[in-house]
């Protein structure tokens, strides 16, 4: 644990707080993680014990969730929820200009690949990036939003500025049991975009998980992770 401690970096930028878990050598690959509760030490954790190969891990905490990881303006979909005001554009841009220059700065050697992921809103984020910048090879989303209105027809009619090498969707197998007619489309917008990613030649991963949205998030989180990290 001693050993963690010393080689984690901490930096902020524009409120959004950055933690940097160094390799242990030179030359490994960088997987960015988006959190909503803070959630990346025990992500790292996890994929620490499952004996991943050497990486940087940066997990970004301190984020506008409803802003910063949506793509554009929606308003809320149920009574007690509050809209989306979409501010992605501008945090690819931060992360791209900013975090992500920043966090390698502490870098030994040569990153050798770069991943994004995120769980929810961060994973429908993780996707979205793709037609924004070209940094990222490697994309896992976790129980993604991907019943955000508009979102499937985006990406059909969108060009990605660099298609991955490695993409894994997942999803709870009872995310959609549900009567609101925004979420009950999650599992079948999903199914549907990795057959689109397939069919672009995508290395292209899918799993449901058993539970709702909001089991074993951690858990669920990591095992994304480790996928692309094993590829």
């Amino acid at each position: 644990m001693e050993r963690d401690i010393c080689r984690r970096q901490l930096f902020y930028i524009e409120d959004k707080k950055i933690e940097v878990y160094l390799s242990s050598g030179d030359d490994s690959p960088v997987i960015y993680l988006n959190t909503f509760a803070g959630e990346g030490k025990q992500v790292y954790q996890l994929l620490r014990n499952a004996n991943c190969q050497d990486f940087t891990f940066v997990a970004i905490s301190g984020l506008t969730w409803d802003h910063d990881m949506a793509p554009w303006d929606i308003p809320p979909i149920s009574k007690n929820d509050t809209p989306c005001t979409g501010g992605a554009d501008r945090y690819v841009q931060l992360l791209t200009d900013e975090i992500v220059p920043k966090a390698e700065s502490f870098v030994q050697g040569r990153v050798l690949w770069r991943g994004l992921a995120g769980y929810s809103l961060a994973g429908l984020f993780a996707l979205y990036s793709l037609y924004h910048t070209g940094i990222f090879s490697r994309i896992a989303s976790m129980s993604g939003s991907l019943w955000f209105p508009d979102f499937k027809e985006y990406v059909f009619s969108h060009d990605m500025v660099r298609k991955p090498e490695y993409l894994y969707l997942s999803l709870g197998d009872s995310e959609s049991n549900t009567q609101n007619p925004y979420l009950k489309t999650v599992q079948k917008h999903t199914e549907e975009l990795y057959a689109f990613y397939v069919q672009k030649g995508i290395g292209t991963e899918f799993q449901l998980n058993p539970g709702s949205h909001y089991q074993n998030t951690v858990q669920r989180t990591a095992l994304g992770m480790e996928w692309i990290l094993k590829k």
